[in-house]
């Protein structure tokens, strides 16, 4: 990445939605441990909710994410506590390389929504019966478009417009694309460097 590209702001997602049902989804369904070994997180996504998809002889199991009506969509809805456990990075990982570019839910635990951040996934909340009516909506409606406004903290399907609440902190960096911590590093390190030698405790001992 040269030092002049530009963190694109993520103030608008628009896809079609796939609901997970359940309160308290670990990390450790949304990717199984044994699925962390790989050196890069390339080929992620056909692992992602792997132990719920898939039985010990790798055959189907009843899930949204194996349904033909839900292989496209980019929204996923959740419910509360989702993404709770171990802090694993490769969670969110899994469900960006399986296509998802934006989580709506009830709640989400705070370090995987720190780290769905770090990768310019929105992590958007509402109520409980919200979110059942959604969840319902994309049921009914596979091919409905589901509008997620960042910076105006709402949420737009079918005919329906709801409020969603947005952590501050996260909108702010999203909206502004101050999101990708590294990439902000890579594109100051000329400031880093000036800043760094001008500090007298990092001199070379001659």
């Amino acid at each position: 990445m040269s030092g002049t590209e530009e963190i694109p702001s993520v103030d608008y997602v628009e896809g079609t939605g796939v609901p997970i049902r359940g309160n308290d989804i670990d990390t450790d369904q949304i990717i199984p441990a044994r699925f962390m070994k790989v050196v890069t997180f390339d080929g992620l996504g056909e692992f992602a909710f792997f132990d719920q998809r898939f039985d010990d002889e790798d055959n189907q199991k009843e899930h949204p994410m194996n349904e033909d009506r839900f292989q496209d969509a980019s929204v996923m809805v959740v419910n509360d506590n989702f993404g709770c456990g171990s802090s694993r990075e490769h969670a969110p990982q899994a469900l960006m390389r399986w296509g998802i570019d934006a989580l709506i839910g009830e709640g989400f635990a705070e370090i995987f929504a720190g780290n769905c951040l770090a990768l310019g996934i929105p992590t958007v909340t509402a109520d409980h019966e919200t979110i059942n009516a959604l969840q319902q909506w994309v049921d009914d409606n596979p091919d409905g478009e589901i509008e997620v406004d960042v910076r105006a903290e709402t949420v737009t399907y079918g005919d329906n417009e709801i409020s969603v609440s947005v952590d501050r902190a996260q909108r702010e960096a999203l909206v502004e694309g101050n999101w990708d911590t590294t990439a902000l590093m890579k594109a100051n390190q000329n400031a880093i460097e000036e800043t760094a030698a001008s500090l007298p405790y990092l001199e070379s001992a001659d």
